[in-house]
């Protein structure tokens, strides 16, 4: 695997995990497991999650994500509780992603993945408040299941053309930044006109 391949699997990985951690383990625990992708000797790292223990505690973690990102204001509970678990998870797979042997590299993809995961989480749980503030209940279960869908799609993506999914991680980074900017200012025009 190149340099390019590495980071977007990486990026993908990390990104992703902002979303849906527990999502991203077990896909990606799961396809080890069944050796739907194999991996270079530099990241068997990564063999920990196959293992049964992470790939159950991973699938329990989705099961409940999934369930819980699908009722008005508990998926913005649920998102306030990962706001420090989803970065760390991002930040720790992508650090797994890259070779053990170079200190500098570990600490930049452990930087890079952990804000990566920031960003992307930021931006879904400030996205999935204002879905909130819609006075119809449809609307969350549906961008709920879009994530998820997104989520699935973007990892196999990941495991079988990692330079296409750079890109297409590159594009959703910028999309998350652009939308952490939008919240930022209605939030700011809201407090702003409520004083």
């Amino acid at each position: 695997m190149g340099i390019v391949e590495l980071l977007g699997l990486a990026g993908s990985v990390s990104l992703l995990s902002g979303w849906r951690l527990y999502l991203t383990i077990f896909i990606t625990g799961l396809a080890m497991r069944l050796q739907w992708i194999s991996l270079p000797e530099n990241l068997q790292i990564l063999d920990a999650l196959a293992n049964p223990w992470v790939l159950g505690i991973s699938a329990f973690g989705a099961l409940a994500e999934f369930f819980a990102d699908k009722i008005m204001w508990l998926d913005s509970i649920w998102d306030t509780i990962h706001t420090v678990i989803r970065p760390l998870g991002g930040a720790l797979l992508a650090l797994a992603v890259v070779d053990s042997g170079d200190p500098a590299w570990q600490v930049i993809s452990f930087l890079l993945g952990g804000g990566a995961a920031l960003m992307s989480h930021g931006a879904k749980a400030g996205a999935r408040a204002l879905v909130n503030t819609s006075p119809e209940p449809v609307s969350n279960a549906v961008v709920s299941t879009g994530e998820d869908i997104a989520t699935g799609g973007l990892l196999v993506l990941a495991f079988t053309n990692p330079a296409a999914a750079l890109i297409i991680a590159s594009a959703v980074l910028i999309l998350c930044i652009f939308l952490i900017y939008k919240g930022y200012r209605l939030w700011r025009k809201i407090v702003s006109s409520g004083s």
